[in-house]
């Protein structure tokens, strides 16, 4: 008898990620496979009305039997109650993976945070001989340094033994950053690996027009955590926008760190910056569309040079001009492509300099953006040829 694929991921539909439009793909294409996840509680780390914090449910989605088990709630506040939250999600998904696990021969782990989201999938592999294999998203142990623990020796011994063995058991190894390759190499190098980036889940298509404060409007849209270096940004654009008051900053989004940020505009007094709250991504394509610029924005961190945050593909459909304060591989696409102007991270009148610059494009600029940004979606994130080698990969055992 044909058995069916278990995907395994720590957020999932209601949550907006890329893996359900991933299995819905899959879904069409005849494939067999049901989901191992948690309650729905991502960004606000509460559960989403409609759903049961319960030991064990069943939903379903578009005809998909999902597995459900508790959240611990409030992670988003504490860095003690996100780690119990981590480990809460190993203990649940292994024990129900111990009694759904034999109907599958095959696993995909989504792995978007802590890299503990694999051990279900393993304990499941030595005990009913699947394979695994990881599509990661978030790379360990560089992610969790940057999150500003202490690169102590105990702490590093365990991090790399406990890296090297979830790897070490993972079949195939995808992976959304190409930079990630050789990292993961250090642990184990006899593996295949692939590289298969992220695509927009925001299918540019304005339907409505949207008006914006700005006769010019630069617009952040995302996750509102430290690691976005919004401060630095903000900053940035206070002194920008002393010569320049007919333009405006938009801050789409929710996440951690954005009431340190309301509250440190109201304490300078800065003006023309407006926070718009979180939006559905039905609604996104108006929001970018009325924008002129769009940023992306990360710390200085060795781990984010390596990474291509989701939202650089999403800013691509739109053929907007990108302006990116971060450095690596995002900086080089967006210079090597010339699809719009970067800036270091740290400096503040470097990024102040920034959007003096991305003010003063030119029409003519604009199409010639346009036109090389559909080039490199072409070429390097078109959503029909990345879908075809995903499934080539896991269902199909080729490329």
């Amino acid at each position: 008898m044909k058995k069916k694929a278990l995907i395994i991921c720590e957020a999932f539909y209601p949550e907006d990620f890329i893996i359900n439009d991933l299995v819905l793909e899959w879904k069409k294409k005849g494939y067999e496979f049901e989901v191992l996840t948690r309650t729905p509680s991502y960004p606000f780390g509460k559960v989403y009305d409609g759903y049961m914090n319960k030991i064990y449910q069943q939903t379903d989605f578009n005809g998909i039997k999902v597995h459900r088990f508790p959240v611990v709630q409030g992670y988003h506040k504490s860095v003690l109650i996100k780690i119990i939250n981590y480990i809460s999600f190993v203990f649940w998904s292994c024990l129900i993976g111990l009694f759904i696990g034999r109907k599958f021969d095959r696993i995909f782990v989504y792995q978007t945070g802590p890299l503990t989201v694999a051990l279900p999938a393993i304990i499941i592999k030595k005990i009913y001989g699947s394979s695994v294999t990881i599509w990661t998203q978030d790379l360990w142990p560089e992610t969790v340094y940057a999150y500003g623990f202490k690169k102590r020796k105990l702490l590093k011994i365990f991090l790399d033994k406990f890296v090297k063995f979830i790897y070490k058991n993972c079949d195939i190894i995808l992976v959304s950053c190409e930079g990630f390759i050789p990292k993961i190499q250090r642990y184990v190098n006899h593996k295949s690996f692939y590289w298969i980036p992220n695509w927009s889940l925001v299918a540019y298509q304005p339907n409505s027009k949207i008006e914006l404060k700005g006769k010019f409007n630069f617009t952040f849209a995302g996750n509102i955590g430290k690691v976005q270096n919004l401060e630095n940004v903000i900053l940035g654009f206070e002194l920008f926008v002393k010569d320049y008051p007919d333009a405006f900053f938009n801050i789409i989004g929710d996440g951690s760190n954005l009431e340190y940020l309301k509250k440190l505009v109201c304490k300078r007094k800065i003006v023309n910056i407006d926070f718009l709250g979180r939006k559905p991504l039905s609604e996104m394509s108006n929001y970018y569309h009325a924008s002129d610029v769009l940023i992306i924005s990360l710390i200085n961190s060795p781990i984010f040079e390596l990474t291509i945050p989701s939202k650089f593909q999403v800013y691509l459909e739109t053929e907007k001009p990108i302006m990116a304060v971060l450095e690596g591989e995002v900086s080089s696409l967006v210079n090597e492509n010339k699809i719009g102007f970067t800036a270091k991270p740290n400096d503040v009148f470097g990024i102040s300099l920034l959007f003096k610059k991305m003010r003063k494009i030119q029409s003519r600029e604009l199409i010639e953006i346009s036109i090389r940004s559909k080039k490199i979606k072409a070429i390097k994130f078109s959503r029909n040829e990345l879908i075809i080698k995903l499934t080539s990969v896991f269902f199909l055992d080729k490329l």
